[in-house]
């Protein structure tokens, strides 16, 4: 992990850019820690500097309840390389919500399941050069989506204690099998009129999950519309489990 960059946030998180090899991320750690830090994993849809005054808001609210927080970019997004049979997919999509038809599933398989199967791995890599700085420690704890990558997480990597998910993607169906291995603590946010999303999938996924504690939190309005108190509610929920 190379840090390429630091600055000290006016409430005193220090931010910190780093690579690890070709991946890109940020490290944000409270300001007045006197011990390892708990660890929290920020996920996004991807474009690491479009989604940055949401993430940097998330960290310095994590921050203030004493945790660490960390994110990276998704593979083929911001100024990573491209994959044409992720465009190809991705422009389906797209054709078919505004033509308003209903979302194939093969075309959710071609877009979905390889971005799981390369960024799993890289969180988890990642992880491990997280866990090895003296200022980072467990537990750790994974928030934000995109929902199928923090499932398949939740399933195979047993240093993430509990998750806040964020409804608001497309799940491939072999997910939902998956889902059903999920043990750890969930707290899962969903917008009901979210125009990009699959309300009953959404919810179908949330009665998989295996989990015996598991809160859905569902609030009237659009993707991005997610109310403060939401928010509020998902930083509670880590204090509970990770503090």
């Amino acid at each position: 992990m190379h840090f390429t960059s630091e600055q000290r946030l006016d409430d005193g998180v220090l931010e910190r850019e780093f690579t690890l090899g070709e991946i890109p991320g940020i490290l944000w750690t409270p300001g007045s820690a006197s011990a390892p830090a708990p660890l929290i994993l920020l996920g996004h849809p991807g474009g690491l500097h479009k989604m940055y005054p949401r993430l940097a808001a998330r960290a310095r609210q994590t921050a203030a309840e004493g945790f660490a927080a960390a994110t990276i970019e998704l593979p083929g997004s911001g100024d990573r390389p491209r994959s044409a049979a992720a465009e190809q997919a991705r422009a389906d999509l797209r054709r078919a919500l505004e033509a308003g038809e209903p979302v194939d599933d093969e075309i959710v398989d071609r877009l979905v399941l390889p971005l799981v199967e390369k960024a799993v791995p890289e969180w988890r890599t990642t992880l491990d050069a997280l866990l090895s700085l003296p200022e980072i420690g467990g537990p750790v704890g994974y928030s934000g989506g995109v929902i199928a990558i923090g499932t398949r997480l939740a399933v195979v990597e047993p240093r993430i204690s509990a998750a806040v998910l964020f409804a608001g993607s497309f799940v491939p169906r072999a997910l939902f099998e998956e889902a059903r291995q999920v043990t750890i603590p969930l707290h899962v946010l969903l917008q009901w009129d979210d125009e990009g999303n699959d309300r009953q999938a959404a919810l179908d996924l949330f009665d998989a999950f295996g989990s015996k504690e598991k809160t859905l939190h569902a609030n009237m309005g659009g993707h991005t519309g997610v109310p403060q108190f939401a928010g509020d509610a998902a930083a509670q929920f880590f204090t509970r489990h990770l503090s």
